[in-house]
């Protein structure tokens, strides 16, 4: 829909807005620089532009350059608030799979077809990088529509963002956890325990302080956590918002605790529960770990089994002492409950226990 009047044009836009439009003495069309609410405060625009060019006030407007994607892009991840880890891990993407293609390119110009075409050269042999590729993208563009920079975002690969499980998870059996306890170095057999019993994560469990743990109360207080990003050590808090939390210590794993605290650390109640082999006052690396973890784990009979998967047989253990999806949730630290799904697992022979339960039901009714 278009007005023509005796200076100017207005016309409205399918997002029901209005954009005006006027000839100058230039002979070129110029547009106003922003959309308005109404067709009045159009042709208010266009008023105030035909008095300057009356009283020869009037200036050609500067044209500015149309936003690249990468211009945006870095203005986006400067202003967002973002973990040290997420901001490491989006700046990755941004260098290696997003800046190389659509980096020069203006907003307004990026293209369902150029997506796609972008989308399928990475190709899927690595399903995981070019999900979190592909979500990337598609979040920075939906930041321009909403900050009205361009009208609509054009990534609509259905699914492109999600990855499925490259394998399934296999919670660790108890003698299988007990093996692999076993097999660690004495300095390292608790973080095993803790990682599984009370479903830390790699992170919380290496920031661990000796006033984080309450032998009273029997419970590890979670408050910090810890990331190594670019080689440098950050402490931080939690994931999220719900990772701050009390867990409880299973009263078994109590002994393990209290001997690990009596013989392990140093540096009063800040020093660390697990610190590098070589300085008490700096943080253990992962690889550090790994290079015995993966040695006990093949002496477990579990060669497969990740560090992070033990949180998983945490979740697992857990559910199977008929926890709600609730309690799950504040145990391990997760704010949603699909997050917490995504660990958790019908545990063996759980559906026998419940069949059970409910003929006790029947016997113990009163006929």
């Amino acid at each position: 829909m278009a007005r023509r009047r005796g200076f100017g044009a207005i016309r409205k836009l399918p997002s029901g807005r209005w954009q005006a439009s006027y000839l100058g003495p230039d002979t070129l069309r110029h547009k106003a620089p922003v959309t308005f609410e109404t067709a009045e405060d159009a042709e208010g625009w266009l008023t105030d532009r035909r008095r300057e060019i009356k009283s020869e006030d009037w200036t050609p407007p500067t044209t500015k350059p149309p936003i690249t994607f990468g211009e945006h892009a870095e203005r986006w991840l400067t202003n967002r608030t973002l973990k040290p880890r997420s901001r490491y891990h989006y700046r990755k993407i941004l260098d290696a799979k997003l800046l190389p293609t659509f980096g020069d390119i203006a907003l307004k110009h990026i293209t369902a077809d150029l997506v796609d075409d972008w989308y399928y050269r990475l190709g899927d042999s690595t399903p995981t990088s070019r999900a979190h590729a592909y979500g990337l993208l598609r979040t920075i563009l939906g930041d321009a529509v909403q900050r009205r920079l361009i009208t609509h975002n054009p990534c609509h690969i259905r699914g492109a963002g999600n990855v499925k499980r490259a394998k399934q998870i296999e919670p660790a059996t108890l003698p299988e956890l007990e093996a692999l306890a076993q097999a660690m170095p004495e300095r390292y057999r608790l973080m095993v325990l803790l990682a599984a019993w009370c479903g830390l994560r790699f992170g919380e469990i290496t920031e661990l302080r000796r006033q984080d743990v309450d032998l009273t109360g029997g419970v590890v207080k979670i408050r910090r956590a810890v990331v190594r990003v670019d080689g440098q050590f950050i402490v931080g808090t939690p994931k999220s918002d719900a990772g701050t939390r009390d867990v409880t210590i299973p009263p078994h794993l109590l002994p393990a605790v209290k001997a690990h605290l009596a013989g392990n650390i140093t540096g009063g109640r800040e020093g660390l529960l697990f610190p590098a082999a070589g300085d008490p006052t700096r943080h253990l690396a992962p690889a550090t770990l790994y290079k015995v973890f993966y040695k006990a784990r093949e002496e477990a009979g579990r060669p497969d089994l990740r560090f992070h998967d033990l949180r998983h047989t945490g979740a697992v253990l857990a559910a199977s002492t008929g926890a709600t999806l609730a309690e799950l949730m504040a145990r391990l630290g997760h704010s949603t409950a699909g997050a917490a799904l995504r660990y958790q697992h019908a545990a063996q022979n759980r559906d026998k226990v419940i069949a059970e339960a409910l003929s006790d039901l029947v016997t113990r009714t009163p006929s």
